[in-house]
């Protein structure tokens, strides 16, 4: 029995000893990795703490912080980048200046309508009247009614969109300073709900009634996702007329500046023109379809046998995106999926079936990394005429419109997409001198102002 008890007593010593070298061995490993974790932690602490005492001092962060956002803003300046408004909490899908160019109201998805004032545009910050939108709206899109007092909003809800014109109150009289400071709100002068059959509203623009025996009035035009298109008289709130493009899809409308024509941007080509007929005491009296402006092709240049899907696709990839009218209304300028600008003459006797004609036809100079034409998404005209203004994506761009050359460009005028552009209508101040300004919103939060190209007249 002694071999046996000897193999036994040998089998638990060498297990015994296999055990104690396995766990020595584990502890060891667990040890240096222990170490190797605590090492770099204690190593970077002091270098945290190796920094003078003061560069965590509330002396010396502003100076950090202000130098990396000069150095953020000088990367992103651009020459003709203006200011800045501040204030909005989300994207800003609207805008509009008031009449006399002072007043710029901007739409936001926070549920507010600001109007700033812009008594410099060079200034560092800009003083806003703050309108709230009734609970769940939030606004769509702005435009000024008959002055600066007046505008009218586009408002979005669950139940569908609505119509609000807003109208500052006139300060009341009395011998107490601190009343007379305070001005009263603006107030709801008229409302409508559940408009285009609770579609939302892609553009609300207005125009002042000048032509013919137009009473000076301001019409404005809201144009839906679908494809009907409703005239307001800007002060009362009546409906003056309402039409339908029949395009399957708006893309959006706008009146010309005399108020006498109606265009609108659809799913096709073509671009429906109205003329809005003024009765003699001056008011709306009907609506009626006037001209089609047709000339935008498909781009592809090849033949193809036209089924239902290739009809569409075709439509769709020459429908114009965006249009506007010339300052005098006796011209329309479209961009279209198809690469293209056109500049049309609308002054014809339509009436005598006389046709509008193209004066000049553009490519659009921005291409995508394959080479293919881009289209543009925003047009705006500047005051005199002479200057295009556009967009595409985050790209602002500035074209002759005599020649169509690029005046200038900012490939990232804002950190989004831009959604929309207007030019003030009249000078603004900028210290000792007036200027022409160019607005834009974007879904990054942000309005810019900007100035204009100057234009090589050869």
């Amino acid at each position: 029995m002694e071999p046996v008890v000897v193999v036994a007593v040998l089998s638990v010593v060498l297990g015994a000893l296999i055990a104690f070298i396995f766990f020595r061995n584990y502890l060891l490993k667990q040890r240096s990795e222990v170490q190797a974790i605590a090492k770099p932690e204690l190593h970077s602490e002091p270098k945290k703490q190796s920094k003078p005492p003061q560069s965590i001092s509330k002396k010396s962060h502003p100076k950090s912080h202000s130098h990396a956002s000069d150095k953020d803003s000088n990367k992103r300046h651009h020459p003709l980048d203006l200011n800045t408004l501040k204030g909005h909490a989300d994207s800003v899908a609207g805008l509009c200046f008031s009449p006399d160019g002072h007043n710029l109201a901007t739409a936001c998805a926070d549920g507010v309508v600001r109007v700033y004032k812009l008594e410099d545009a060079s200034s560092k910050s800009f003083k806003f009247l703050r309108i709230n939108l009734p609970a769940g709206g939030h606004p769509l899109a702005v435009a000024f009614s008959d002055d600066a007092s007046s505008i009218v909003v586009a408002s979005q809800a669950m139940s569908g969109c609505s119509l609000y014109m807003y109208q500052e109150e006139r300060p009341k009289t009395t011998n107490d300073p601190k009343q007379q400071t305070k001005l009263p709100l603006p107030q709801i002068k008229w409302e409508h709900h559940k408009i285009h059959d609770k579609q939302e509203i892609l553009t609300l623009t207005g125009a002042t009634a000048s032509y013919g025996t137009g009473d000076g009035s301001t019409i404005i035009a809201s144009c839906a996702e679908g494809t009907d298109i409703i005239l307001w008289h800007g002060r009362t709130g009546k409906v003056l007329g309402h039409v339908d493009t029949n395009q399957l899809k708006n893309n959006m409308a706008t009146i010309s500046p005399n108020g006498r024509f109606l265009a609108a941007a659809a799913f096709t080509a073509d671009v429906k023109v109205w003329e809005i007929v003024y009765s003699k005491d001056g008011a709306v009296k009907e609506v009626v379809k006037a001209m089609q402006l047709k000339g935008h092709k498909e781009n592809t240049g090849q033949r193809i046998h036209f089924t239902i899907y290739k009809v569409f696709s075709l439509l769709f990839m020459s429908a114009v995106t965006w249009l506007c009218f010339s300052p005098n209304s006796e011209q329309i300028i479209t961009a279209s999926k198809d690469g293209s600008i056109r500049i049309w003459n609308i002054n014809v006797r339509y009436h005598l079936d006389e046709d509008p004609k193209t004066l000049k036809v553009f490519q659009i100079p921005l291409h995508d990394s394959s080479g293919s034409a881009l289209h543009y998404d925003r047009l705006s005209l500047s005051p005199d005429g002479k200057i295009l203004a556009t967009t595409h994506g985050s790209t602002l761009q500035w074209l002759c419109i005599e020649t169509g050359k690029v005046l200038d460009t900012a490939e990232k005028a804002h950190d989004g997409d831009i959604t929309w552009i207007t030019w003030s209508p009249k000078p603004i101040p900028l210290g000792n001198e007036r200027v022409v300004v160019l607005a834009t919103a974007s879904v990054d939060k942000k309005v810019k102002l900007w100035l204009a190209p100057p234009v090589n007249s050869s």
